[in-house]
């Protein structure tokens, strides 16, 4: 588990509670945590040139991506596309892996298609159940404070599972949304299946389970999809929120949200799963505003959670830095 993010009680609050890390039960089982369709591409390895590219199965990578140098990671997976333009490649092999609290971003998008907000609207009132409010106090996953029986808005939910990786607040939000998490999960399933996600499992709403897996390719699918929603490209977009009642600050796990464009999405890391970084950002591509949608998977897996978390911000930042670079004289010339 990377570094907790940033907490910071609010002056004469008087609230205790315990932001931990995450640390092995036993030698044999190390926890996930968070730190926070488009493209069904797949292959063995290398950049993928075969079926699946921008607007469905049965195309590939767009034309401009092979004048395009991308610093792919060398290890792990990944995969980028540009709206409107298509994908830019798939790099290694789409085999499921865990992918910790990335697993999030199915959980908002349930969330919201089943109670859809509008932009800056707060959303349906939810009250937090004892069980949340207990988990609050855990030392073995990231958690947000929530009160036992206080109202809390739908939004302020979403931000404190997606801002800090709240597990103790996706659990809840799948409780209120489905009667309880199995149920939850179900949907999570029948949901990824409609995408057309067709190598991922999801066996959990929060991204502790390593079960739950999937590949850079299905991930990029659902990007696309969670990103047309206004509301939820506002919450991603979060860089810190506070917690109701408690007066402790969170910052977005998200380290690149606010450079160079980025605008998202979702961090994820564990020691099975490796650093995970799903992300967005927006980039002028021959005189459109063009969203640009990433995905890397399972860096440094095995290692420890902060310095995989580290590797999956530095091959998102490389990646990025060279979209910006080369991407516009690449459409120019297309």
């Amino acid at each position: 588990m990377p570094a907790a993010p940033t907490v910071t009680p609010a002056a004469g609050s008087g609230v205790r509670f315990r932001r931990s890390v995450l640390v092995p039960l036993t030698a044999a089982v190390v926890l996930a945590a968070g730190t926070g369709g488009w493209y069904a591409v797949g292959g063995s390895g290398g950049s993928t040139n075969g079926p699946g590219g921008d607007g469905g199965p049965g195309q590939g990578v767009a034309p401009l991506a092979r004048s395009l140098h991308l610093p792919w990671p060398r290890e792990g997976q990944a995969s980028v596309a540009v709206e409107g333009i298509g994908s830019l490649g798939t790099r290694g092999e789409q085999k499921p892996v865990p992918i910790a609290s990335v697993t999030k971003v199915m959980t908002a998008y349930v969330i919201l298609k089943d109670h859809p907000m509008r932009a800056d609207a707060p959303g349906a009132t939810v009250v937090a159940d004892r069980r949340a409010a207990d988990e609050s106090y855990s030392s073995v996953e990231t958690t947000a404070p929530v009160l036992a029986g206080r109202e809390y808005t739908q939004r302020r939910l979403l931000e404190l599972m997606m801002v800090p990786s709240g597990n103790n607040v996706a659990r809840l939000l799948a409780r209120w949304g489905a009667g309880d998490e199995k149920a939850f999960v179900a949907k999570m399933n029948r949901t990824a299946a409609g995408l057309g996600m067709r190598a991922t499992t999801y066996t959990g709403v929060s991204g502790m389970e390593t079960s739950t897996r999937s590949t850079a390719a299905d991930q990029l699918t659902l990007a696309r999809a969670a990103m047309r929603d206004p509301a939820f490209r506002q919450i991603v977009a979060t860089a810190s929120v506070t917690a109701p009642g408690a007066g402790v600050t969170f910052r977005n796990t998200n380290k690149l949200l606010g450079h160079d464009g980025v605008i998202g999405l979702k961090t994820g890391s564990s020691t099975p799963a490796g650093g995970n970084l799903v992300w967005a950002t927006r980039q002028k591509v021959a005189g459109a505003d063009r969203l640009v949608l990433g995905v890397v998977l399972h860096q440094r897996a095995g290692t420890t959670p902060a310095e995989g978390s580290a590797a999956a911000h530095a091959a998102s930042r490389a990646l990025i830095a060279a979209l910006r670079a080369e991407l516009p004289t690449a459409a120019n010339r297309a």
